[in-house]
């Protein structure tokens, strides 16, 4: 959990502790991320995005000189430089984060708009819309959840926690779809019962971030157990 938790901005402390939870909680359900991708791709999103967060966090800046910007910019570089479709992905997004807010750090409405961002971006790019059983199904819906709540001017903590809940609702989402888009799409109805892993890890992100703030609690993941076992 993060000393920061008397401001409502993420600063550059917030920030770093957040990137390396994440890291650290997706490296605890990579094998079952690898599962998923197993049963619908070809097996190597565990890896790509696991390589993606070593290079990320090898990047990060020492956390008493972090900003939010050199965080979320070093985070996105990692991701960008690894291959696959999904690991150049999340490092647009990333990246588009990584330019909200302020020296200071980045308010929930600012950070809303950093993440809102890089979905346009990536859905620009890769053309991608919720039901086609990709990222998108876990992203939009947190998009809108942090969104809305931080125009209700709540706190950080609270905004997180929802994008989180609302994360998961879209990855769990995802078991009920046949995806038109990705490697998933070769497989067709063989897929159908299978959470998009991408979706899973965006779920993870949020539900990091939520934990950093100290607005969720419990195992990585938890939820998985009795969706995927």
């Amino acid at each position: 959990m993060s000393t920061d938790l008397n401001t409502d901005l993420v600063t550059g402390h917030l920030a770093f502790d957040w990137i390396t939870r994440f890291a650290t909680d997706f490296a605890t359900a990579q094998e079952r991320l690898t599962e998923l991708d197993r049963l619908a791709g070809d097996g190597d999103f565990g890896t790509n995005i696991a390589s993606a967060l070593r290079r990320a966090t090898d990047k990060l800046p020492d956390r008493e000189i972090a900003s939010f910007a050199t965080v979320f910019g070093a985070t996105s570089r990692g991701f960008l430089a690894t291959g696959g479709t999904s690991g150049p992905l999340f490092g647009m997004w990333l990246r588009d984060i990584s330019r909200a807010g302020s020296p200071a750090g980045a308010s929930a409405t600012e950070l809303a708009a950093g993440v809102a961002a890089g979905l346009a971006t990536i859905q620009k790019l890769g053309g991608a819309k919720v039901g086609d059983n990709t990222m998108i199904d876990a992203l939009a819906p947190a998009t809108d959840a942090l969104t809305e709540t931080a125009e209700r001017r709540s706190s950080l903590a609270a905004a997180l926690g929802a994008a989180a809940v609302a994360a998961r609702a879209g990855a769990e989402s995802t078991a009920d779809l046949v995806a038109s888009r990705g490697r998933a799409s070769y497989v067709g109805e063989l897929a159908r019962g299978v959470l998009d892993p991408g979706a899973v890890t965006i779920a993870l992100f949020f539900e990091s971030g939520a934990a950093a703030v100290g607005a969720f609690e419990g195992r990585p993941l938890e939820w998985l157990d009795a969706v995927v076992g």
